[in-house]
């Protein structure tokens, strides 16, 4: 039972889960969430996407997570690395089959585009000081320009694109913080290993501002209504300022570490807010 358990927490099913309710979200701003045959390619191709990104990640990071993560599936010996690496291809290719399903630009985003950059971050770009950050906000951000290419309205799927974007980005650069002893052990050179932990806080500050006063102005040219005010300042504003006042307060791994955990959800309720905005 524990096996089957770990096998399941390799692909971290909260975050498969999250990304397909992200796609339900992203209909529903499109107002396309009575075409469900669609939506449930949709929901597959990113779900299956996710988890296989997931499970090829914990495979190159198997020393990295010795040492950051030992308790994970590969790390802990409860899954071996040749199975993970056969669910990451099995899902991919899964993805890959339901894609073929949706539309010509669905397609060339999903499978020629966000596809072979999980790969490539995985392997080669997860290291590289800002760039690897930056590969995995446009990946995620990438996910709302598919939902609106799949249902042929793009559009409306700019906004939480941006969104998804920056917030992952802070996110991803305050967790690099977090896991700064594991990824210098395996001589990685992420942001905060080249530039130090001070000015990876100064650049997260900076970048947390900057999204929190860019995230109004859909509110403030009445492109959303109240109620994307209202969420956003409750589930973004405060969050970004939780994590903000934590890293001046206290500037170390500990302290980014309980950011990362804080900005985990804030995408998802940027995205109702913009959901409820519409109505």
């Amino acid at each position: 039972m524990d096996t089957f358990f770990y096998h399941i927490k390799l692909l971290r099913p909260l975050n498969v889960f999250t990304s397909g309710l992200a796609m339900v979200i992203g209909s529903g701003i499109l107002g396309t969430l009575n075409d469900t045959g669609t939506l449930l390619l949709v929901m597959a191709v990113v779900m299956c996407f996710a988890g296989a990104a997931n499970a090829l990640n914990d495979v190159v990071d198997y020393e990295i997570d010795k040492i950051n993560r030992p308790m994970r599936p590969l790390p802990s010996g409860f899954v071996k690395k040749r199975t993970a690496l056969f669910i990451s291809i099995l899902l991919f290719s899964m993805g890959t089959l339901a894609c073929l399903e949706l539309s010509e630009a669905a397609k060339v985003i999903g499978i020629v585009i966000a596809m072979p950059f999980m790969v490539l971050y995985s392997k080669y770009l997860k290291g590289m000081p800002l760039i690897g950050n930056m590969i995995v906000a446009f990946i995620l951000g990438l996910s709302f320009l598919f939902c609106g290419a799949a249902f042929n309205n793009i559009s409306p799927m700019w906004i939480p694109m941006i969104l998804a974007f920056g917030l992952t980005l802070v996110r991803e650069l305050v967790k690099d913080i977090a896991d700064m002893e594991g990824d210098q052990s395996v001589g990685l050179k992420t942001f905060p290993i080249t530039a130090g932990i001070e000015k990876s806080i100064q650049l997260s500050i900076f970048l947390s501002a900057c999204i929190g006063m860019g995230a109004f102005i859909p509110y403030l040219y009445g492109t959303y209504g109240i109620w994307y005010g209202i969420l956003l300042i409750l589930g973004v504003e405060i969050p970004l300022g939780v994590v903000v006042v934590s890293l001046l307060n206290n500037p170390g791994i500990s302290s980014a570490t309980h950011g990362a955990r804080i900005l985990k959800f804030s995408t998802l309720i940027g995205l109702i807010a913009i959901y409820a905005g519409t109505f």
